[in-house]
């Protein structure tokens, strides 16, 4: 699945690889469920060049997530795990 893409010179992002919004529209609430999206399936990037990218605000956002899902992509088995110990270790706490 594709999440992040630049189309017609312009960035844009996915959260399930069907339906595309513009970069400039990401919000809090976007950006989590990407990164859950993206630690729990085989996502895909456009890879980022500026001059594919015509808005300066779209460059701007859509560099620096590429380059964050970039980081996350390369740690994403040690994220994975600590994600999980963290929420397995409060499961554990209340459990009792």
């Amino acid at each position: 699945m594709k999440i992040l893409r630049i189309s017609n010179s312009k960035g844009e992002f996915s959260l399930d690889g069907i339906n595309y919004s513009s970069v400039d529209t990401i919000n809090k609430d976007d950006l989590l469920n990407m990164i859950d999206v993206f630690v729990n399936s085989e996502c895909e990037m456009d890879e980022y060049f500026e001059e594919n990218i015509q808005n300066k605000a779209h460059q701007i956002i859509y560099s620096n997530l590429y380059r964050k899902f970039k980081e996350l992509e390369q740690n994403k088995a040690q994220f994975k795990d600590m994600s999980e110990n963290t929420y397995k270790d409060a499961i554990d706490k209340y459990r009792d």
